[in-house]
């Protein structure tokens, strides 16, 4: 019995001692970081989508914030908006710029479209107000997802709107980033708003879309309304009479526990690097990178000296 007694407790202390171990092991998925107790000389995290026009976004405000005194880490590349949300949400970034119209659709799955910008912008400020992020002011430049032919393509077939692709009476390729196939502002929202079923997503790289449209490999070309690309005549965008790329204006998606920490100057210098993007200097800086392949960075260095935002 005595030897059974003492068997039990070595039983009972190596299982502790193994519950004990087990308890400090790691974990997948890394805990959000407590910027409530994080001093104000923290490195703000930014990080950016998959793509030019967010690779020069990330850099605008990387460079501002780090002229006023700011450290900052810029993470491009992080993927789409899916995917960079759920970074955001794991407490692994602290800021992104979304485009709301997407924010609503892909992240928020709200598929009724907005009245208005203005309507856009509060529904997905409330959204992720109750998530723990602030929306921040809106640029005055829209970016939103289109669709693009060439002009002897839309003349052949009478295409002046989406709808229109119904006229085709064969499969229709459409040249797209990987996300366009399952999202509603994308392949989804084209069977239930424009009833199309004769389409055929055919996934590609950022930089292959209009090099696939231009050589007749594919009849369309998903794109964004402030690329550089479209500047001139050499594309058609088609109409979207039924709204179902939603509004286009970006916003700065921060965490509040960050703005808090790190006071109102944060806010006020995000903001300030928002308002100043138009349509035409977006579209300049997007062409600048796409069709001069300078770097985002210089870009976007380029364009804050130009508007005092990069004197300390």
């Amino acid at each position: 019995m005595r030897f059974s007694a003492l068997r039990l407790a070595v039983l009972v202390l190596v299982l502790g001692l193994l519950l004990a171990f087990g308890g400090c092991g790691g974990s997948d998925e890394t805990p959000p970081r407590d910027v409530a107790t994080t001093p104000e000389t923290a490195p703000i995290r930014i990080g950016t989508k998959n793509f030019t026009e967010q690779r020069i976004l990330g850099e605008l405000y990387r460079q501002a914030l780090e002229a006023k005194g700011y450290a900052v880490e810029l993470q491009s590349d992080v993927g789409s908006s899916e995917i960079i949300h759920r970074v955001l949400r794991r407490g692994e970034l602290d800021m992104y710029p979304e485009y709301i119209g997407v924010l609503l659709s892909e992240v928020a799955q709200k598929t009724e479209r907005p009245r208005s910008d203005a309507a856009a912008y509060e529904a997905a400020k409330a959204f992720e107000r109750r998530h723990g992020f602030a929306l921040l002011d809106p640029t005055p430049f829209a970016d939103s997802n289109a669709l693009a032919v060439k002009p002897k393509f839309a003349r052949r077939h009478g295409l002046s709107t989406i709808a229109d692709l119904r006229k085709l009476e064969r499969t229709v390729k459409i040249a797209a980033l990987p996300e366009f196939a399952t999202r509603f502002e994308g392949l989804d929202g084209l069977k239930k708003v424009y009833r199309l079923r004769n389409l055929d997503v055919v996934e590609v790289g950022d930089s292959e879309r209009y090099s696939m449209l231009d050589a007749g490999e594919v009849d369309v070309a998903s794109v964004f309304t402030s690329e550089g690309q479209l500047a001139g005549d050499e594309y058609v965008v088609l109409d979207d009479p039924r709204r179902l790329f939603a509004s286009g204006h970006v916003a700065p998606v921060v965490n509040e526990k960050v703005l808090e920490a790190h006071g109102p100057g944060l806010r006020e210098a995000i903001n300030a690097v928002s308002r100043e993007l138009t349509t035409s200097a977006m579209r300049e800086m997007n062409g600048a990178v796409d069709l001069s392949n300078r770097e985002p960075a210089a870009v976007a260095a380029e364009f804050l000296r130009a508007r005092g935002l990069l004197s300390r």
